[in-house]
């Protein structure tokens, strides 16, 4: 016996149906650990302990930096290339190469050269960063006592320098040809140093115990 048309949209309309209830809606947006950290617990740390009644003005980070220098790459331009790679492969977005700014005939370096590459991040990919430092690449360093606390710029910035880049479990061993060093500059909106230390500390930084000096 033939169908009717009719009879054919129920069917339609059902398997519509079946495949509108596999939808799971909207999906959260994504948020870094290291910020939902701050958010829920350093903020009012933050605020309690400098008398702070205005949650805008409460000291967040800003930006982070991260600064390669290599001098070698005057006279090797692949060390550069590699660089720029692993600077990618860390900061989970491309570098851009530094050159240098005058000509020095004493290290052959001419106006224009490319000696290094930096990268400045923002938003969740500077949380995630900050938060594979904290937690995954500075216990990694050897005799790791903490970082210092002397690294202040005295307007609320924080610079650390690492001296091998294989800290980052991210570096292909396999692929390295030599090893590198790199400056990471913390900047925050936190006035004073003492504000950007206790914000950093209760981020995680491990920074070194005073000591009989108080270093």
């Amino acid at each position: 016996m033939a169908k009717k048309k009719g009879d054919e949209k129920p069917k339609q309309q059902a398997a519509g149906d079946a495949g509108e209830s596999h939808d799971s809606g909207p999906r959260e947006a994504y948020s870094s650990r290291l910020r939902k950290r701050y958010q829920e617990q350093v903020v009012p740390k933050l605020m309690s302990e400098f008398g702070i009644k205005n949650p805008m003005a409460v000291p967040r980070l800003e930006k982070i930096s991260l600064n390669m220098g290599l001098g070698e790459a005057s006279k090797n331009i692949k060390i550069l290339e590699d660089a720029v790679e692993e600077m990618t492969a860390l900061a989970g977005q491309r570098p851009v190469m530094t050159r240098a700014k005058k000509s020095i005939a004493a290290f052959k370096l001419r106006e224009g050269m490319p000696i290094g590459a930096r990268v400045t991040l923002r938003g969740d990919r500077m949380w995630d960063f900050l938060d594979r430092l904290i937690s995954v690449a500075l216990p990694r360093v050897r005799d790791f006592r903490g970082v210092p606390r002397k690294s202040f710029d005295g307007r609320g910035n924080y610079t650390l320098g690492v001296k091998d880049h294989l800290i980052f479990p991210e570096i292909d061993l396999n692929k390295l040809e030599v090893n590198k060093g790199m400056n990471i500059t913390i900047a925050t909106t936190a006035s004073n140093d003492e504000q950007a230390l206790f914000l950093l500390r209760e981020l995680g930084m491990p920074f070194v115990q005073p000591g009989p000096q108080g270093r």
